[in-house]
This record gives structure tokens, sequence and C-alpha cells, in this order.
């Protein structure tokens, strides 16, 4: 007999964060809004999902609460939960954009499919290719000072891959931080993210002035719109362009590919609008020869758990993950279990669907509004 959806329990959450988050594109402080989502079915099986959505990507906590109560619920409810490529086209065809919402019902659903089967999600996508993912930390504390320490730490714990958040300061203080950290962590790789902080005209200055760093890659230095900037950038610089803003989609892929915009691109599910829509724009990446990357927003360990197994399924996201929200910038998170790091990588989890479990006194404490 078939099962069907049942219930969404939609939760809207603030949660607190230990440090100050500066970007080319604004900074976070005290809190951060998301949304936690529980699908259940008639033969009882509760499904998690999570969106982390920020105000600069196009949606809030409360946009996208909104949209999972109303026109995605409609379309969800009374839904096989096994139809998981059905209920994504049926939620495309229903509400335009909002891929965070996407993103945290097609996660709850992987998760109802991957608990009924017995096997993690990855296993459903056809198989690990790797069980650990390398961690990348960003710099983007204002106190300078603060994430230096931090630096030495991490890499003393194992983390190779360090993001530096530059735009939001001068050139000449870009500069200083990057020379401060290849000082301090001569051995690890260091990689730029402008956050789509500079102005098209001075790109091709600024980011030339770089090359002499031997950054593994400069991320989305121009925003979005400016593409064929991007690919001057690209075809100039001695250093790799990783795009992430200018590329949503597998058909901005595709025009990413032809285009010749980038050299690499930044997977994120929260924009994606899920694993399914994820793979489709890594796929076509892959063809045209671009290495990805795990790009995150500001999930916890539900959704971040989601984009481990994607990217344990997916030989070309090769460029490692940014998923340190969890332990290092989340005053607490709302899992049973703390996020999965061993060793400057994340270890992909391994338990039934998404591998993660809620904890509901945490869960609670950071419940500002729930629905249904």
């Amino acid at each position: 007999m078939t099962d069907r959806i049942t219930r969404l329990r939609i939760t809207r959450i603030d949660s607190a964060i230990g440090m100050v988050r500066a970007h080319g594109s604004g900074a976070i402080a005290r809190h951060v809004g998301r949304v936690i989502l529980r699908i259940e079915t008639a033969d009882g099986v509760v499904g998690l999902g999570e969106a982390a959505p920020w105000a600069p990507f196009g949606n809030t906590a409360d946009t996208t609460a909104a949209a999972l109560d109303g026109p995605l619920r409609a379309v969800l409810i009374g839904a096989d939960p096994a139809r998981i490529a059905a209920a994504a086209e049926a939620m495309d065809h229903e509400l335009m954009g909002h891929p965070e919402a996407k993103a945290a019902a097609e996660m709850a659903l992987w998760d109802i499919a991957g608990k009924r089967a017995g096997l993690p999600v990855h296993a459903l996508l056809g198989g690990a290719v790797r069980e650990t993912i390398p961690l990348s930390f960003s710099i983007a504390d204002p106190d300078f000072a603060a994430d230096l320490d931090r630096a030495q730490v991490f890499a003393a714990e194992g983390i190779r891959l360090f993001k530096v958040k530059t735009g939001f300061t001068s050139e000449a203080e870009d500069r200083r931080r990057l020379e401060a950290l290849r000082e301090a962590v001569p051995d690890v790789e260091l990689r730029a993210d402008y956050n789509q902080g500079l102005a098209p005209a001075e790109a091709m200055r600024v980011c030339r002035a770089l090359d002499d760093f031997g950054l593994g890659f400069i991320e989305q230095p121009i925003p979005r719109g400016h593409e064929t900037v991007l690919a001057a950038l690209s075809a100039a610089l001695a250093t790799p362009v990783l795009a992430d803003e200018s590329v949503y989609s597998a058909n901005e892929m595709l025009a990413c590919a032809r285009g010749a915009w980038a050299d690499c691109v930044s997977i994120k599910l929260m924009k994606a609008g899920g694993i399914l829509a994820g793979r489709a724009a890594d796929a076509v990446a892959a063809a045209a020869g671009m290495p990805t990357y795990g790009g995150t927003l500001w999930e916890g360990g539900i959704a971040l758990s989601a984009a481990a197994h994607m990217i344990a399924a997916s030989p070309n996201m090769s460029l490692g993950c940014e998923f340190y929200m969890p332990r290092f910038v989340l005053a607490r998170d709302i899992t049973a279990e703390p996020f999965p790091y061993e060793g400057g990588a994340v270890r992909v989890p391994t338990g039934p669907g998404l591998g993660v479990m809620l904890d509901e006194h945490a869960l609670a404490a950071e419940t500002v509004a729930e629905r249904g």
C-alpha cells in the first residue's frame, strides 16, 4: 500500500551565533533565521528538512516558512513521499523561486526514503565515492586578530583550506590579511571570496594583484549580471575563478560552461533548490570539465548532512566544502548529535536517511513560530 504525506510541521527558529561574520554582500551578527521542517507520513515515518535563507540571496526565514506553509504544503499533503522527482517538479510548477523552501522539503523526502530503506541517502544516490570531505573555514570576522588565532588552532587540528572574505574592507587591508595568514599558516591553501564585492570596472586590477599569492581560487569577485566581465577575469587571471551567485541552476551552469565564465563553481542546496537540482547542475559542470565546491549559507546539521550526502555521491564535487557553521559559528545546533568532523574534514553520515535526529529541547529554545 502506498504511503502518503499527512503533515508538515514548519518551525521558524532564530539561532544565536558566536561571532560576527562580514562579507562583500553584508554582515551577520547575533543570530540567523532558519526553518526546520518535519514531514510526517501515514505510516508514521518522519523526514527532517532545513532551510537557511539569507536575504542577499533572495529570501528570509519568514518568506521561506510562508512558502512551505502555503503553496508547497498544498502540493505535498497527500503525495507519495517516495516519488521525490515528482514532488520536486510539482513544487516548481506551483511556486516560482524559493529554492530554500524546496530544498528543505526535498531533503525531508530523501530522509524518509532512506529511513524506509534502512540506507543512508548517498546510497540512494548511487553510493559514496568519498567518506570524508575536506573542510574549508572562512576568515570573515571583522576582528582579524581573533580569526588569525582561530586559523592557527584549526590548522593544527588538520584544516587545510581557508577562504578569506574580501571586498568588505580596503584592498590594502585585504592584502595585509592574506599576507598575515600566509605567514601564520604556511602549509594551507588560501582562497579569496569577494561575495560580489568588487565593481566590474575595478575587478581586473584588484584580482590581478592577488595572482602572486597562489590562491586556490577567487570566488565571485563581481555582482551577478556581469558575467562577461567574469569570463574576462577567468581568461586573464593565473588564479582560478569560482562562480557562486552567478550560477543557481543547471541552465545557468550550461550558460557558464558555454561562456567560459569561470574555472569552477560553488553548488549550494539553498540556491539550487535541492539535491536533484544540485546534482543536475554538477553534471553539467562535470561535462564541461569544471570541478565544483560545496558552498553554504547559514545551515545547521540537518541541511549540511543532506549536502554531505550529495557531495559523497558526486565525483566532480572535489573542491571541499565549507560546512563549518554547526561547530564554529552557531552557538548550538538543534541536532541530537554534533555535526561529524574528523581531522580537518567532514565525515559523511552513514545512518539511515540523512543520519541526523532532532534535539527537541534545543529546537524549542530557538522556536519563534510554528505552523502545522
